[in-house]
């Protein structure tokens, strides 16, 4: 196995101490103090592949062969990093002076220095997600969109933070914004291009989605037991009322176990907006007033659609249930796309 050196087969901390009897009758046990390095089953593994050393006359005290080529590349990371090779709070306000955001957060982090964790702790064709759940101003995402442009990575991010109000800078051309979260956003947005700009590959993925927290887009069940007759009436509309058709795909595509981040297609079909999802398949619309003479047009599209996406046995179809101006309009676009393969169909 080629080149190795002689490591104790001790250790500075653990709970066995029991002696060991090796193939060759001798027995050894760790020193007062010490305990042993590794369990029986290992040293007898050891023991009977060679990567024992006993001295050169067989009788030393035994000790592990550590071989080269299993040795760690690169170098063991020390627990304190200095300002010189991570960075500190000056750099940090550099990093937002060059994307023209410099003033407007306090005591940022560098951008090194969260580059020096990915190193140690994410691959470049791994596909790691790196997960920052105090995002402040972007640092992070930032660091990972650098990462990507530097090495060709597909690291991905998911930064959150709380939309905390921060005072408006007051200088000249300085953009205000209202919240931390409004800064992170921009200082993505901005790290990203400039990523491009100074990047030879030019298949650098600098998209992100925003999302924010909110009370699911359907109604929740709520009878009242003293008037069921008006709970019924007053349920008729499933969804929540003011809620755009992106929120209510959003929460779609996390119900049905589909990335928030996938790439959404819309189109224009007999006059509706209808949502592609490849990733799914997936095909939404979410209007209204779908009538029996526009059900016949909109289906066509949606059949055609399904095709394109080279999976129409699997693809999955959903409607507002409110959309339908009636139950014959509904099952007439059940029998239509049924009846061309598309059995999945379903109404919020």
């Amino acid at each position: 196995m080629g080149r190795w050196i002689a490591t104790p087969l001790r250790a500075m901390s653990g709970k066995n101490t029991r002696p060991f009897t090796f193939a060759n009758g001798m027995t050894w046990a760790p020193p007062n103090g010490t305990y042993r390095r590794f369990n029986d089953a290992s040293m007898r593994r050891m023991d009977e592949m060679d990567e024992i050393w006993f001295g050169v006359d067989g009788n030393q005290v035994p000790q592990r062969k550590t071989f080269l080529q299993e040795a760690k590349k690169g170098v063991t990371p020390t627990t304190l990093w200095m300002h010189q090779e991570a960075g500190h709070n000056h750099e940090a306000n550099n990093d937002l002076k060059a994307l023209d955001l410099g003033g407007v957060f306090d005591n940022p982090k560098p951008v090194r220095l969260v580059r020096m964790m990915l190193d140690l702790a994410t691959d470049t064709d791994s596909g790691d997600v790196v997960m920052d759940f105090f995002a402040g101003s972007g640092t992070t995402a930032h660091a990972v969109i650098d990462a990507n442009a530097a090495d060709g990575g597909n690291r991905r991010f998911i930064c959150i933070q709380m939309p905390e109000p921060i005072e408006p800078v007051r200088r000249a051309g300085a953009i205000s914004f209202s919240s931390i979260a409004d800064l992170a956003a921009a200082r993505i947005r901005r790290a990203g291009e400039a990523a491009v700009k100074a990047s030879v590959e030019n298949g650098l993925d600098r998209g992100f989605r925003r999302l924010k927290l909110a009370s699911s887009n359907i109604c929740a069940w709520a009878p009242d037991a003293g008037d069921l007759e008006e709970t019924l009436l007053a349920n008729v509309e499933h969804l929540v009322a003011g809620r755009s058709d992106l929120d209510i795909l959003t929460e779609l595509l996390l119900r049905l176990g589909i990335d928030p981040c996938v790439s959404v297609e819309k189109r224009h079909i007999a006059g509706m907006a209808v949502y592609g999802v490849g990733a799914g398949p997936l095909i939404a619309c979410l209007g209204e007033a779908l009538t029996c003479d526009l059900v016949e047009k909109l289906g066509a599209g949606i059949i055609a659609w399904g095709d394109a996406m080279a999976a129409k046995g699997g693809v999955r179809v959903v409607f507002r249930d409110s959309g339908f101006s009636d139950d014959v309009a509904k099952m007439n676009m059940a029998a239509i796309l049924d009846q061309n393969g598309i059995a999945e169909m379903r109404a919020l």
